[in-house]
């Protein structure tokens, strides 16, 4: 079974190689942290460009104008989007 993502711990275990270790702490060393904050911090910068770059969505030129255009210039409602609209439920 799958753990789940987040828990109710404030701790996080890691098993990293002596070497990464070391170059870690020497990095939290240089930026005046503990390892805990460098670790943290880092880790917090990278999450928030991952999500970042997985909530955008970047256009090429002609592909923005098509959206505006289709935007502005709806096509008629073809069979399947007439059938989902039929299926919908009415609501009061």
């Amino acid at each position: 079974m799958p753990r789940v993502a987040v828990e109710d711990s404030q701790r996080m275990n890691l098993r990293i190689s002596p070497e990464a270790k070391s170059r870690i702490a020497r990095a939290a060393v240089l930026t005046h942290a503990d390892m805990t904050n460098f670790v943290v911090q880092a880790a917090l910068r990278e999450a928030d460009a991952v999500i970042s770059s997985a909530q955008k969505i970047t256009l090429s030129e002609r592909d923005h104008k098509k959206i505006l255009d289709l935007i502005e210039n709806p096509p008629p409602p073809n069979a399947k989007l007439r059938a989902a609209l039929a299926a919908m439920p009415v609501l009061k």
